[in-house]
């Protein structure tokens, strides 16, 4: 295909884009406008819902939403338990900790079933251990209980085309974990220390939440990621099932027997919902690109 056609076939998707974004918009603000019309004022009627189902999916970057949502059922007295429905590779250290804690205090007033629904591992795993229940789909995959930390070394890259780097520091240690050079043996040395001490903290606290054996660690932990039925094994949840099993579970530890689920904001439906389809449009139309 020569230039011209390229051209033309970018131009053409850009503009795609450009209008399903437009299009979309109109339809949001039209949909908003209609909320505030007809919906939100007859919203103040009360919220009878005594269950409520918190997600937390995809690599956790930050911890703000799913807090916000932990709070929320620890203050609401109508609401008697709570279901996690995971589906995550784990993610940064710091907001895992936080919503492992903040979990850890909310079984204190109401009983927390957490449903591994595809991924329950690593930060995502840390996040939920303090749950009273923790119920896989068969087909999940469970644990990986382990600390990495890596950066890429451009230093050769770096060279060849004629980057240099100017730095000034104090401390011996304030470079560990630079990208732009490999290493030093002490610098190494203390990083790996780092993630040591990260690891045993995650250990123990998963050695904590789930009465585990602390000298068998490498039985259920070392980074080992297990399918479901061996995750039931080495103790890191409590049984094999669907997510309705989960919903039963809850309601047995809730003293529930008519649920009725808390649904989740209008407005944060609608704008998930756009932002999932905007997604899947725009990959679409960059996958057309490529095949040119």
């Amino acid at each position: 295909m020569n230039e011209q056609n390229k051209r033309t076939g970018i131009f053409s998707a850009i503009k795609n884009i450009l209008g399903f974004i437009q299009n979309y918009f109109k339809a949001l603000i039209f949909i908003l406008i209609l909320y505030i019309i007809f919906i939100a004022p007859s919203h103040q009627t009360q919220d009878n819902s005594n269950l409520m189902k918190i997600d937390l999916k995809g690599v956790i970057t930050d911890s703000e939403d799913v807090l916000k949502n932990i709070n929320f059922a620890y203050d609401n007295y109508n609401i008697k338990g709570v279901l996690f429905v995971v589906d995550s590779p784990g993610g940064a250290v710091s907001p895992s900790i936080e919503i492992s804690m903040a979990i850890k205090r909310l079984i204190e007033k109401k009983p927390v079933v957490a449903y591994a629904a595809g991924s329950m591992a690593s930060g995502s795993y840390y996040a939920c251990a303090y749950s009273d229940y923790i119920i896989a789909n068969p087909g999940s995959v469970v644990g990986s209980i382990g600390v990495i930390m890596q950066t890429p070394n451009i230093e050769e890259l770096a060279r060849k085309i004629g980057i240099s780097e100017q730095v000034v520091s104090a401390g011996d240690y304030k470079e560990a974990g630079t990208f732009m050079r490999k290493w030093t043996p002490k610098e190494r040395e203390s990083l790996q220390e780092l993630v040591d001490d990260i690891y045993n903290l995650f250990v123990d606290d998963i050695v904590k939440a789930r009465g585990l054996d602390r000298a068998k660690a490498d039985e259920f932990a070392n980074a080992r990621v297990f399918i479901a039925s061996k995750a039931q094994k080495v103790g890191l949840i409590d049984e094999v099932g669907s997510i309705t099993d989960a919903q039963n579970a809850l309601m047995k530890l809730s003293n529930v027997s008519d649920p009725i689920w808390k649904e989740p904001d209008l407005i944060d439906k609608l704008t998930k919902k756009l932002t999932s389809e905007t997604k899947v449009q725009i990959s679409s139309l960059f996958y057309g690109l490529k095949a040119y």
